[in-house]
């Protein structure tokens, strides 16, 4: 099965380079997506950043009042998240220019989006879950990879894009480990249409988590990030800091029976989620001994804290280079 090279991320969007700023929970905020569209690119924000839909609303509202160019929200569509239903509903009703679906099934975004000429992306991590949300009507998936930061993939992107390639005819944006113009350029050498980064822009001037946070982007590498399951029962990539380390990374042995009990599993995940986010909260915006920095391997080539935009023309610069 050919994938449509013809559709490429910049044809997709409209934007000027293939590049989406990868949502983040607590990290994506309206300032970062203001930068990212005036510098040619797009991005994305998790609605789960918002306390309320109406906050929700302002903010879409806000970055539409500030540029023209497209930008997303990303929606959890499983059953952790309460807000869900009124969250597409916000999205619909504003008519962002797409959306990007996580740790569920699209159908219902996908359907919904669709009549308002919203385009949806869906994060997967194989080729099974990729021809599933293509059947549903997906306008493209994002190849989640091993080295992505957040909810990781299982699969190098070497051996996810050209599966996902030969599986799909939609487009496949790769999203993961990528932190360099050379690796958006080897990216779309698999035949990606385009990439998702997120762990670059954490340590940027218009990001609002705490300096601590940022500086631990600077001074920790790809070797200190590890998954942990503490979060949010799913694998999530976090730094390795001395807090870290001392709680460990795996759910100890109620929390794995209470994760598996038929039950009381769903109200446990929720609680679970919610818990988790809070710590992450609770570190990303004041200095804590509990330090839980959520990151991927590509803070590996993060060496300061700098704009938006400088960020943005440095891979361009890198990018051409590599051509």
């Amino acid at each position: 099965m050919e994938q449509n090279q013809n559709i490429t991320l910049t044809n997709l969007l409209g934007i000027q380079f293939p590049i989406i700023m990868a949502p983040m929970f607590l990290v994506s905020n309206e300032k970062m997506i203001i930068e990212a569209v005036k510098s040619g690119i797009t991005g994305a924000i998790p609605a789960l950043n918002y306390r309320t839909t109406d906050e929700l609303r302002k903010a879409i509202q806000f970055i539409k009042s500030e540029v023209s160019g497209p930008f997303g929200i990303n929606l959890i569509v499983n059953k952790s998240n309460f807000l869900y239903q009124e969250q597409l509903q916000v999205c619909c009703e504003e008519k962002i220019a797409f959306i990007i679906t996580s740790l569920g099934s699209p159908e219902e975004t996908i359907k919904e989006a669709h009549k308002v000429g919203i385009k949806v992306f869906c994060d997967v991590t194989n080729s099974k879950y990729a021809q599933k949300v293509e059947q549903l009507g997906a306008d493209a998936v994002i190849a989640v990879n091993k080295e992505a930061g957040g909810h990781a993939g299982n699969l190098s992107y070497k051996e996810l894009i050209p599966e996902l390639v030969k599986s799909v005819r939609i487009p496949v944006i790769s999203a993961g480990g990528i932190g360099t113009g050379k690796g958006i350029h080897d990216m779309i050498q698999l035949g990606a249409s385009g990439v998702s980064m997120g762990s670059l822009f954490i340590a940027t001037l218009e990001s609002n988590v705490s300096e601590e946070y940022k500086q631990a982007c600077v001074d920790y590498g790809s070797k200190d990030i590890v998954m942990t399951t503490k979060l949010s029962g799913t694998p999530c990539s976090v730094i390795k800091t001395p807090y870290v380390e001392k709680i460990g990374t795996e759910q100890n042995w109620l929390e794995k029976i209470l994760n598996k009990n038929k039950r009381l599993k769903k109200w446990f995940k929720a609680f679970t989620f919610y818990r988790g986010m809070k710590n992450l909260q609770n570190a990303a915006f004041g200095a804590t001994y509990k330090t839980v920095w959520c990151a991927g391997p590509s803070i590996e080539f993060v060496k300061e804290i700098r704009p938006v935009k400088t960020i943005v023309s440095t891979l361009i610069e890198e990018y051409n280079v590599a051509k």
